[in-house]
């Protein structure tokens, strides 16, 4: 084994080591306190299909179809997206965009009281615009949209998993 070897070997150890020390950990999957959910947001968009992925594949809760199944009902009260010009150019062109998305929920139990009450998650993202490639940065858009929607996803996901039952 040459010298360069042992050294990269060894500063590789050495960091697995500090990691694990540390308590790091990746981010798994969120177990909700309720054995069913019914979740109040339209399955078929890709927000409610996501949320939807999230829950079945986070724990053992899981998503039905009727409301009154549901040891608890998450409730979209508001989902908006808005896109906002950043800065112009010189010429008075649109240089950067900025989206934002913010989605209102609230959970509530089988009794109508409120676990968790109406919680706003906001994320927003910004990007470059350019007259010239007007196909690419609506593909741009669609992928930090679907990325904003994941995001807040997960948000949610763990401000449910914080409710004590």
């Amino acid at each position: 084994m040459s010298r360069r070897t042992f050294i990269a070997s060894f500063l590789a150890l050495q960091a697995a080591v500090v990691l694990s020390g540390c308590g790091f950990q990746l981010r798994g999957a969120q177990p909700l306190p309720f054995d069913s959910l019914y979740v109040g947001a339209d399955l078929t968009t890709p927000f409610g299909a996501a949320l939807r992925q999230q829950i079945a594949a986070g724990a053992d809760t899981r998503v039905v179809a009727d409301a009154g199944e549901a040891d608890a009902r998450l409730e979209i009260l508001r989902n908006n997206r808005s896109r906002d010009i950043l800065s112009l150019t010189g010429a008075g062109r649109v240089r950067e965009y900025q989206l934002t998305q913010t989605v209102v929920f609230r959970v509530i139990d089988r009794g109508g009281n409120e676990l968790l009450p109406p919680s706003s998650v906001t994320v927003r993202r910004e990007y470059n615009f350019d007259d010239d490639q007007i196909i690419a940065r609506e593909q741009e858009e669609a992928l930090l949209i679907r990325d904003m929607e994941e995001d807040i996803v997960q948000q949610m996901l763990r401000r449910m998993a914080a409710i004590r039952s």
